[in-house]
């Protein structure tokens, strides 16, 4: 179960990435991907007791929300 929620949520990391990147008009699907990264990111490390991981994940999590709330404020 572990290296599920770790490499799921590194995909889901890097697939967002690369929609932003593109600039294609998928923003909004790609900051839900980064929601979702960190929430099996931070799942992993609270596992594993990575405190700092988990910290961080939790700040992915507040910019995945932010940017999908300031998606519907311009479109």
């Amino acid at each position: 179960m572990n290296k599920l929620l770790e490499w799921t949520g590194v995909i889901t990391a890097i697939t967002y990435s690369l929609l932003v990147a593109f600039n294609i008009g998928l923003e909004f699907i790609a900051f839900l991907l980064l929601l979702i990264s960190a929430i099996l990111i931070g799942m992993w490390s609270l596992k594993l007791k990575y405190r700092g991981i988990f910290f961080l994940q939790l700040f992915y999590a507040l910019a995945g929300i932010i940017g999908m709330i300031r998606w519907f404020g311009t479109n």
